[in-house]
């Protein structure tokens, strides 16, 4: 396979991927790529074959991926991706499939999956958006996890967030007809935003109730960041809707 990263040393990985909105190509995410250290890119050298997901445009059979037929699970935005490999460990009954954009992230996820020996995680570098229009069949997942994504703070950047009308009734047709979307937040203004777009797109039900939350589900593990927020008194909000 090709390693879609220079070989040498720390450099940078390629320019980020777009994706084309009507004639304009747009990104759907902004990229922060932070320092890419030699451990990182060593894990794109040697785990990449085995953990990774190489993005070709087609849909993709993801039994064949994982070798059983098992619950799919995605997490969009991966982060370092520590709620991942929890997850991994914590339910091996079902496979997960991580998608992060930000290459020191998935470097250090990477090495994470080598180190617990995983057997159902895997990882995309890839846009999102592409991954389940051309990759991903309808139906497909069984659960859908977004966990603190980028507030977006003022108000002119309100229309960068990833919960938005279209993105919502995409989510919507890749999951079965019973699976579940799990969002995280701990900015009260996008849990608005998101009861806004989610409360009214059809085929999900909000399971708390129309603008309605729940406790952090265990399968959620808590951040350090999220555990010093709330001693700082600031709210976090879990958001599970059914699709139906």
């Amino acid at each position: 396979m090709t390693n879609p990263f220079e070989s040498a040393g720390s450099k940078a990985p390629p320019k980020p991927f777009t994706v084309e909105e009507g004639h304009r190509a747009v990104r759907s995410f902004v990229l922060r790529q932070g320092r890419f250290t030699p451990a990182q890119q060593r894990a794109f050298d040697d785990a990449w074959p085995h953990f990774g997901i190489d993005y070709s445009g087609q849909p993709r059979d993801l039994n064949a991926l994982f070798g059983r037929d098992a619950p799919k699970v995605m997490e969009i935005g991966t982060g370092n991706g520590a709620a991942l490999r929890f997850a991994a460990g914590f339910d091996t009954s079902r496979d997960y499939i991580g998608l992060e954009v930000h290459a020191p992230g998935v470097g250090r996820l990477l090495n994470d999956l080598v180190a617990d020996k995983a057997t159902n995680a895997k990882v995309y570098h890839h846009d999102a958006v592409e991954v389940l229009n051309h990759e991903i069949a309808d139906g497909a997942l069984d659960e859908v996890r977004i966990y603190f994504p980028d507030p977006w703070h003022k108000k002119r950047h309100n229309k960068r967030r990833l919960v938005q009308p279209e993105f919502a009734q995409l989510l919507v047709r890749k999951l079965r007809s019973g699976g579940r979307l799990h969002l995280a937040t701990d900015w009260e203004p996008y849990a608005e935003h998101m009861w806004d777009v989610l409360d009214a797109t059809a085929g999900l039900v909000n399971r708390a109730g129309p603008r309605g939350h729940v406790p952090r589900p265990d399968w959620r593990p808590q951040t350090h960041f999220e555990t010093r927020g709330q001693k700082l008194g600031h709210g976090v909000w879990d958001l599970l809707y059914d699709k139906v």
